[in-house]
């Protein structure tokens, strides 16, 4: 048998110093490829204040302000029932994810899940809780119609609905049904209330739209 049959010798490559020039290539794309990634790593470091033991917040909740001191980690789920005084325990632990919206609460207005947002990001930021819908004894409009028009069962989703539709309705009263749907999307009733929730919530927008109250 020749050469070039015996694995291409004719040409000058080896079977054997194939696979060893391959290898050592390997190699070195992925020494690169470690040094490329620490550079990044090491340039990102200097882009971020890191933070360690626990910190002072105040935070803006309900209109009151509230010192708190929690570890960086610290979601704002956490600090609104563990950290502030009265405790705000309507806004409920359940999927911890951000996943099933019954951690929901308004943040400058906007529904966000106080699960996967940390207290540090709160701070200087007005948060609203479903505490904070009523007026004294008197209900919200959509707290109201809610009851009206039986829109829990167990409730313990009630408050997510209430925050997310709240921060639908304030902004437009009169959101047609596909806006409510999408509105609360994001929220999970495992009872099936659905129909219930978008028709109370129909019914606190008109109540809204004709001078109703917030």
């Amino acid at each position: 048998m020749s050469q070039s049959q015996n694995g291409g010798e004719a040409s000058g490559v080896t079977r054997r110093g194939f696979l060893k020039g391959a290898g050592v290539a390997a190699g070195g794309l992925a020494a690169t490829g470690t040094m490329a990634g620490e550079a990044l790593a090491a340039q990102a470091e200097g882009d971020v204040t890191r933070l360690s033991g626990k910190i002072k917040l105040e935070l803006r909740v309900n209109g009151d302000k509230q010192k708190v001191e929690v570890e960086p980690r610290t979601t704002l789920l956490s600090a609104l029932r563990h950290r502030v005084e009265p405790a705000l325990t309507g806004t409920k632990i359940v999927c911890d994810h951000g996943n099933c919206g019954a951690c929901t609460v308004l943040m400058d207005g906007e529904p966000v899940c106080s699960c996967i947002t940390l207290a540090v990001q709160a701070e200087g930021r007005e948060i609203r809780t479903v505490e904070g819908l009523a007026d004294g004894d008197r209900l919200s409009p959509l707290q109201e119609a809610f009851v009206e028009h039986d829109a829990m069962m167990c409730g313990f989703c009630t408050p997510g609905f209430l925050m997310s539709l709240t921060g639908c309705l304030e902004k437009n009263p009169q959101a047609s049904e596909t806006e409510i749907r999408s509105a609360c999307a994001g929220n999970t009733c495992r009872c099936g209330t659905y129909p219930n929730v978008f028709a109370a919530a129909k019914s606190a927008g008109e109540r809204m739209s004709k001078g109703g109250g917030k």
